[in-house]
């Protein structure tokens, strides 16, 4: 006959929370793999010898990284969950009879000791020391690309930037950015100059990129390893174009320090390929697998292109194709260019003048590095190139993950201000190279096979 399942509660129930995690559960692994006593060390001297213990700083670290690992950013949300799942309250050391912190402690706590000390960008560093020291990065090759990050924020509050003074006195958060900005400090510089300003988040950018519609946001820049997919390098900017290039200097530096050496070649999309860092990877030694931002318009244009015509460095001139002289004739620092101008008498009735310009005689702008922008092109041309840009889309694979609901879940920021963003972009990358870490580290070991006669 059929049965039937009928609810039934005991008043206790008797079971270790270690026996209930699997062997292969990501938590499990995790803890098996990565040390979070760095945490306490980091923290000592933020906390009294006297008075009431406070929370476990390495219990709140695993707790927020727990968060990042499942795509829960919401702490509330995140308390809610840690009540019902075995593993998370085993992976935080929580029994079932030791209480949940609130949510307010982790406002508490990242307002003040975790952000003052840099504990997210340390826990960041560690993990990648583990990468390498294991083996999982190679240090060589890596790619650089940023992401659009929706902020907390809405385009309505945007005031005119006049009208600020008025709106701090009856707004913290404009106080708070009003008085940063009287501080002058270089390391906090405004992130964009726009003229309307958000009340919300003020360092917040209205911008777009791509073919969205502008919205308020950051731009969250990573460097990877192209063989590994390891986050090496992360830093959170404005939304603006001209912020990504700047964040990818920073970020290789830091990376070149760190391990003392650096990296043979960077690959990158054509808003990279901007004169400046060209000049900026050439003067380092190290190759730009990047389209050069001229790049589509000297493909599509029938006119003789600045690689036709022969410099002459004794008189900074420049020889034609067909023999004639273009005389220097200033700079434009807006475009950042050198220009050298022929003559209507020596273009007028050149035979090769179709060839060469549209006009009564031909100009000829030349970039201030160009000599850096032309290796770029000298490279493309190569098979490292072709293997480089192919390996770079593994970045923009990182940030679909990013953003996936099923897996980080930053699609929208939810704290506010530069400083804070920042930490979400760490925890973020850190919660994405663990993953690949545990994976590596627990990939089983093929045994040797005995060989026959």
């Amino acid at each position: 006959m059929m049965g039937q399942h009928t609810r039934s509660e005991s008043l206790f129930y008797y079971f270790r929370l270690e026996d209930q995690v699997p062997e292969n559960h990501l938590l499990r692994l995790v803890d098996k793999h990565i040390n979070f006593g760095f945490v306490r060390d980091r923290l000592k001297d933020s906390y009294s010898e006297t008075g009431r213990p406070f929370i476990d700083p390495e219990l709140l670290l695993r707790i927020l990284l727990t968060g990042y690992l499942y795509g829960v950013s919401s702490e509330r949300k995140l308390v809610e969950e840690l009540r019902m799942h075995l593993a998370w309250r085993w992976f935080t050391g929580l029994g079932f009879d030791q209480e949940i912190p609130n949510h307010s402690t982790f406002s508490k706590n990242r307002h003040g000791r975790f952000q003052e000390s840099k504990v997210f960008e340390q826990l960041f560093e560690e993990v990648v020391a583990q990468c390498l020291s294991v083996g999982l990065v190679r240090r060589d090759q890596l790619s650089v690309d940023g992401t659009f990050v929706e902020a907390n924020a809405s385009r309505e509050s945007r005031i005119p930037r006049e009208q600020l003074a008025e709106a701090a006195q009856v707004n913290r958060t404009v106080r708070e950015y009003l008085a940063e900005l009287e501080i002058l400090n270089p390391v906090e510089e405004p992130t964009h100059n726009q003229d309307k300003v958000s009340t919300t988040d003020p360092d917040s950018t209205y911008a777009t990129k791509g073919d969205t519609p502008a919205r308020m946001g950051y731009y969250n820049n990573y460097l990877i390893d192209n063989d590994s997919c390891i986050v090496v390098g992360v830093q959170a900017t404005g939304a603006r174009l001209s912020e990504e290039s700047r964040a990818a200097e920073d970020m290789i530096a830091r990376f070149t320090q760190w391990q003392g050496r650096k990296p043979q070649s960077i690959a990158a999309d054509a808003s990279y390929g901007n004169g400046q860092f060209l000049q900026w990877l050439m003067d380092r030694e190290i190759k730009p697998y990047m389209p050069t931002r001229d790049a589509v318009g000297r493909t599509r244009s029938l006119l003789y292109g600045p690689e036709s015509f022969t410099y002459l460095p004794d008189s900074n001139s420049y020889i034609c194709p067909a023999g004639k002289l273009l005389n220097y004739g200033g700079r434009n620092e807006r475009n950042r260019t050198f220009g050298y101008i022929g003559t209507r008498k020596k273009c007028g009735p050149c035979e090769q003048r179709s060839q060469c310009t549209t006009g009564p005689f031909r100009y000829l702008a030349i970039h201030m590095n160009e000599t850096a922008r032309q290796r770029a092109r000298d490279l493309r041309t190569t098979p490292e190139f072709a293997q480089a840009q192919r390996q770079r889309k593994k970045v923009e694979a990182l940030f679909a993950e990013l953003k996936s609901h099923s897996n980080i879940g930053l699609h929208r920021l939810r704290l506010r201000r530069l400083k804070f963003i920042r930490e979400q972009f760490f925890l973020a990358a850190t919660a994405q190279n663990i993953k690949r870490l545990v994976r590596f580290l627990n990939r089983p070991t093929m045994s040797p096979v005995p060989a026959t006669s």
